[in-house]
Parts: structure tokens; C-alpha cells; sequence
């Protein structure tokens, strides 16, 4: 394709975790995010965080401050003289609050470049830096929805949601649509079947915002949606492949059914798979989950199949993004809770992928993981770089 291009960095990061350690956890973060940046040399970042503030927000809101502080200090944002950050963490509002946080830095050298204001119906000009936070509802340069409560029933207060913004970059208009999908709370249930209830919920919420987003009162964009999916592998084929030739036994705690277990147990009655609730726990963990990148999950990496045809992302060549240890030692190492799976995403509609130069050539973008050595919380933050296609305005 030809024309002018610009350099564009997509990141995800569910940054619930590092909130629990924020004296180290902040300043390692952003350390990882900033010399990544600093590698790719994009002009225009956006960054999609969410659990903002962490799981405990009303202890850990305060460092929030902080958090945005290391990015508007950085020598590597010097030259980004337009930043937009919105940041949800009124948590007091049970009806509204999503703990998401969208990060948008420009660089000095783009001067065409307007945010659509969802009030006034229009594009204006994105000048200076502006950060939104606390309650943002009144932000009329953003949306923001949680999903119905009725989409996960089970779950008695969601913070599920998403948050959108719509730029004109040099005359490309798009949409930035941060998303945070309901998870698996429990494995035995996640095993039953597939797709299990969990992946269904996901399902149903993600067609719940294309439609808003294809029906809505904006006229459509095309958009890059990438976010926490919580996308979980087929845990039932997991299993049946991992505990082939295996004997099952169940365990059974003396203090309730949670804590009952499955082990798979070989013929010399060593235990190669425990499955419990909250865990997932193989004899070889982390060999068969990080060698080489743990590509023979893919076949069982199925939640997308949905969307085919309607979604487009670009081929994963990198590890599962989740769950990763906390430790201090354990930043290439996957807990022993959950199966691992490419939870975090960054996925374009078809008109999106237009919007990318030369998208056909799988080195023209590069999609990875970033920080796969460094400790950065049970979530390691998921990136799409690419030239983005000047002066190109299409509807989905």
C-alpha cells in the first residue's frame, strides 16, 4: 500500500497486580513499557490498562497518581506534547465504575490530529496534555459502559466493561476500544465442556459491544479493540491431551467441596496433574507451558472462532500473557493456578487491518509480549506495532 505512514504502538496491560507492590512494582513497570517504546520509536501510543488501581482499589487508588507521574516525567515521553489520559476509579459508583484506564501520547512531530467528542458529535483539536480521573462520567471526549449485571449473574458486582475513544490521525479516523471481558472462577466448572459457561459469557458480552458499536448514534469507524478478553483456552482439550495414559483420582477435603482435587496420576502412582479450583499444577509446569512459547496450546486457543470473518488479529508467536508469577524471582514463570492462555489482545475489525501498511506481510507489524523476563504482575502487557496508512477514512 502505498502513501505516508505513521508509527503506531497498541498496548494492553492489565495492571491489577503491580498495584499490590506499588513501592517496586510501579517503577519496574513502567521501566519495561518505556524501553519498549524507546526500541519501536512510535509516534503515537495508546496504552489500555485495566484493574487501575488494583484488586484492593481502596487501599491502592492513591498510587495511581504515581503511576501517571513516571509516564509524564519519562525522558522517553519528552517529545509527546499531546497526551490524553482517562482514568475511571470512582469506585464508590458501583452502576458506572469499570477501573479502566486509556493512556494516549502524541508526539510533537503529528500536528493533524483531533479526539471526537461524544457530546458535540465532532472531531476537536488534541492539544497540550489533559488527564481525566476520579469520576470521568462527564468526559465528554470518551464512552464508557459496564456490561448489563444480567451477563454474569454469578457475579454480584462486575467492574466489566469498556471504554472507547475516536481519533483523526492525519485524516485517518478510528476508534481505540479498551475491553475488559468476564474470567474463568473456577477450573472445574471451565473442564465441563466447551465452549464452558465462562467462554459463552465472554461471547455474549463481546457481541453485545460490536452491535452497540455497529448500531450506534456516531457512524461507524473502523477500530482496534484490545484489552483484557480473558480468552481461556478449551480446558477440557487441555486436559484430555495433558492426562492421556493417565489414571484420574479424585481427592476429597475434609473441609469442603472447594477444596476438592483431580489428580492424574502415571503408572508408578506420581501425581502429573492436579487440578483443583484455583489450580492447575503440572509435573513439568513450566517447560510445557514456555517451550517454544507453548505454540501447541494454539489448537486449543478457540474463543476467536466465534468472530471469524467479523474480527482479524495478527498470528500469535509469543507465550500465554497470563497468569505469571508475582514473586520477585518469578517473572518467566507461570503460577499454578490457571492453565495459561493469550488472555490479552489486540484485535482489528477488517476495515482496521486496511488501515495497516502492508498487513499481509507478517514483518511489516510486530506482535509480542512485553518484559517475558521481567517481573510485571500475573498479566504480561500485550503489543501491536505497525505503520498506520495516512489519509484513510472508511466505515465498517
Amino acid at each position: 500500500m502505498a502513501g505516508k505512514t505513521t508509527p503506531v504502538l497498541l498496548v494492553t496491560a492489565n495492571v491489577g497486580s503491580i498495584f499490590e507492590d506499588p513501592s517496586h512494582m510501579l517503577k519496574i513497570w513502567t521501566e519495561e513499557f518505556l524501553s519498549t517504546v524507546a526500541r519501536l520509536d512510535p509516534k503515537f501510543i495508546a496504552l489500555h490498562c485495566q484493574e487501575v488501581g488494583g484488586k484492593n482499589y481502596e487501599r491502592s487508588m492513591k498510587h495511581v497518581e504515581d503511576f501517571v507521574r513516571l509516564f509524564m516525567s519519562s525522558e522517553e515521553l519528552r517529545l509527546f506534547d499531546k497526551v490524553r489520559v482517562f482514568l475511571d476509579e470512582d469506585y464508590s459508583s458501583a452502576e458506572n465504575f469499570t477501573a479502566l484506564g486509556n493512556f494516549y501520547f502524541i508526539h510533537e512531530s503529528l500536528c493533524d490530529v483531533l479526539i471526537w467528542d461524544f457530546a458535540a458529535m465532532t472531531f476537536v483539536p488534541a492539544k497540550g496534555k489533559e488527564v481525566h480521573s476520579g469520576n470521568i462520567e462527564a468526559v465528554t471526549t470518551k464512552e464508557k459502559s459496564k456490561f448489563p449485571q444480567d451477563f454474569f449473574p454469578e457475579c454480584k458486582w462486575s467492574r466489566k466493561g469498556f471504554l472507547r475513544t475516536r481519533w483523526s490521525l492525519n485524516g485517518t479516523v478510528f476508534d481505540l476500544i479498551n475491553i475488559h471481558l468476564f474470567h474463568d472462577a473456577s477450573n472445574f466448572i471451565a473442564m465441563e465442556s466447551f465452549p464452558s459457561v465462562y467462554s459463552k459469557n465472554r461471547r455474549r458480552a463481546l457481541e453485545h459491544t460490536l452491535e452497540r458499536f455497529h448500531n450506534d448514534s456516531y457512524g461507524t469507524a473502523p477500530f482496534f479493540v484490545f484489552g483484557d478478553f480473558n480468552f481461556r483456552t478449551d480446558t477440557q482439550g487441555v486436559i484430555n491431551k495433558l492426562a492421556d495414559g493417565l489414571n484420574p483420582v479424585r481427592v476429597q477435603s475434609n473441609k469442603s467441596n472447594d477444596h476438592t482435587k483431580l489428580q492424574y496420576k502415571d503408572d508408578e502412582s506420581q501425581v502429573v496433574l492436579s487440578l483443583g479450583k484455583k489450580e492447575f499444577s503440572h509435573a513439568d509446569h513450566q517447560s510445557i507451558f514456555l517451550d517454544e512459547n507453548g505454540m501447541w496450546l494454539k489448537e486449543f486457543d478457540r474463543e476467536m472462532e466465534a468472530f471469524t470473518g467479523r474480527l482479524f488479529e495478527f498470528a500469535i508467536a509469543f507465550p500465554p500473557s497470563y497468569p505469571f508469577e508475582e514473586e520477585e524471582k518469578g517473572g518467566n514463570n507461570y503460577m499454578k493456578t490457571r492453565c495459561p492462555a493469550w488472555c490479552d489482545r489486540v484485535i482489528l475489525s477488517n476495515t482496521a487491518k486496511t488501515l495497516v501498511n502492508n498487513a499481509s506481510d507478517p514483518d511489516s507489524v510486530e506482535y509480542g509480549l512485553m518484559g517475558p523476563n521481567t517481573r510485571m504482575g500475573d498479566h504480561k502487557p500485550v503489543y501491536l506495532a505497525f505503520q498506520m496508512v495516512y489519509g484513510t477514512s472508511q466505515s465498517t
